[in-house]
C-alpha cells in the first residue's frame, strides 16, 4: 500500500522520496503544493507580478489582491480597468472594485465611484473602517476623500474623444430598450413606451469589457479574492455590473480557494457565478471543472452571453473556463506560483 505523505523538508530530495516502513507500506514524499498562487483573469502579467512581489515582501493575501488591482489600475488594463476609459451616456468615467478576505469573509465595495483612482483602495478602506459592505455613487466618492484619497479628475482625451465620437454616431451601441426615440438610431432623452417582444441582446462583447480579477492563496491557505473595472462603455448612469457583488464578481472562502469572473455582469451577476465555483470546489470539483459548471448554468438561460471565470483551490489548483461568444474562442489567463516562479499566461477553450 501506497501512502501519500508530505514530508518534512529536510527529507525532500529533488525526487520522491521512498521509505519502507517496517510494515511493508510504502510512503511517497509529495512536494509541497504550489503555493503561494496568484490567478488573475486576462493576460495581464504585470497584475500577477506584483501581487506576487507583495506575498514575497511578507503581505497577506488581502495585501496582495489589492497591490495585483491597483497595478492594473494604474496600467489602466485594456482601458477598462481605472481612470480614462469607459465614458458613460454622459461622457463620466465611473469605477467599480470589491475585495474579499475568505478567512474572515470580510468585504468591502465600491460601486458608480466617481472622481477617486485607486478603486480597490477604497473598497478595502470599506472594509477596514466600516460595518458597511457596499457603498455607491457620491457617497462613496465622499467616503473616500474622509479616508484620505486625493479628488482628481478620471477622464483622459481618449475617454473624451470615445465619447464624443459615440454622440457622432447617433449614440451606438447603447443599452436602452422600449423607449422612444428608437434608441437603435438615436440619442436621448428617452421616454418609456410599452414593453415589445424584443429578445435579449447585449452590446458587452471583447473590444469593450473587461474586468481585472485577482484570486491569491499565500503560503499559509488563506484566501482573497477582488476586482476593480470600470464598468461598460456607454452604460446608463449608475449602473452597476457584478464586480462589485459579492458572489458574483469575486468570491474567497477560506480552507476552500476563490473564484472571479469577466464580462456581461448585467447578465452574470444574475447567477453569482463566484459564490457557485467557490461552492463546487467545496464539494471537492476541480477548479478548472468548477468554473465550467459556473458557466453552463449562465449558458442554459443566456446561450450566447460573454463572459468567462477563474478558479483557485488551496492545494494549489486552479482554472478558468469561458463561454463561446463573437470574438471569445479562447479565454486567456495568469497564473504566478512557486512551481513556474514567473507570471505565465494560460488558455481555456470556451464551451
Amino acid at each position: 500500500m501506497a501512502l501519500y505523505l508530505r514530508c518534512r523538508p529536510s527529507l525532500s530530495p529533488p525526487l520522491l522520496l521512498l521509505l519502507l516502513l517496517a510494515s511493508g507500506c510504502v510512503v511517497l514524499c509529495a512536494p509541497p503544493p504550489p503555493l503561494p498562487l496568484v490567478v488573475n483573469t486576462w493576460p495581464f502579467r504585470q497584475t500577477a507580478r506584483r501581487a506576487w512581489s507583495e506575498l514575497q515582501a511578507g503581505g497577506s493575501a488581502v495585501d496582495a489582491v489589492e497591490a495585483g488591482c491597483q497595478q492594473c489600475q494604474l496600467d489602466r488594463c485594456d482601458g477598462s480597468v481605472g481612470y480614462g476609459g469607459s465614458p458613460d451616456e454622459r461622457g463620466e468615467t465611473t469605477l467599480d472594485a470589491m475585495i474579499m478576505n475568505g478567512d474572515t469573509f470580510d468585504v468591502g465595495a465600491v460601486a458608480d465611484l466617481r472622481r477617486v483612482k485607486d478603486a480597490i483602495g477604497v473598497a478595502r478602506a470599506v472594509m477596514e473602517h466600516s460595518e458597511h459592505t457596499l457603498l455607491v455613487g457620491e457617497s462613496a466618492s465622499k467616503f473616500a476623500l474622509e479616508m484620505g484619497f486625493p479628488e482628481e479628475d478620471l477622464s483622459t482625451n481618449s475617454s473624451r474623444e470615445l465619447y464624443e465620437k459615440w454622440r457622432r454616431n447617433s449614440c451606438q451601441p447603447n443599452y436602452r430598450k422600449n423607449v422612444t426615440p428608437d434608441p437603435d438610431k438615436s440619442c436621448g432623452p428617452y421616454k418609456p413606451i410599452a414593453s415589445s417582444t424584443q429578445t435579449w441582446s447585449s452590446p458587452i462583447g471583447i473590444d469593450n469589457h473587461d474586468t481585472i480579477g485577482v484570486v491569491v492563496i499565500d503560503s499559509q491557505g488563506r484566501v482573497s479574492a477582488g476586482t476593480s473595472t470600470n464598468g461598460a462603455t456607454h452604460k446608463i448612469p449608475g449602473r452597476v455590473g457584478d464586480s462589485p457583488v459579492p458572489g458574483a464578481g469575486a468570491y474567497a472562502a477560506g480552507s476552500v480557494g476563490g473564484a472571479s469572473a469577466t464580462g456581461d455582469g448585467d447578465v452574470m451577476m444574475r447567477f453569482l457565478p463566484s459564490y457557485q465555483a467557490v461552492e463546487s470546489m467545496r464539494r471537492g470539483m476541480d477548479p478548472t471543472l468548477a468554473c465550467e459548471d459556473a458557466i453552463r448554468r449562465i449558458k442554459k438561460f443566456f446561450p450566447s452571453f460573454f463572459g468567462a471565470i477563474i478558479c483557485a483551490n488551496i492545494t494549489g489548483g486552479f482554472g478558468a473556463a469561458c463561454n463561446r461568444a463573437p470574438g471569445l474562442d479562447q479565454f486567456h489567463y495568469t497564473v504566478f506560483n512557486s512551481a513556474v516562479g514567473q507570471a505565465t499566461d494560460y488558455t481555456a477553450n470556451c464551451l
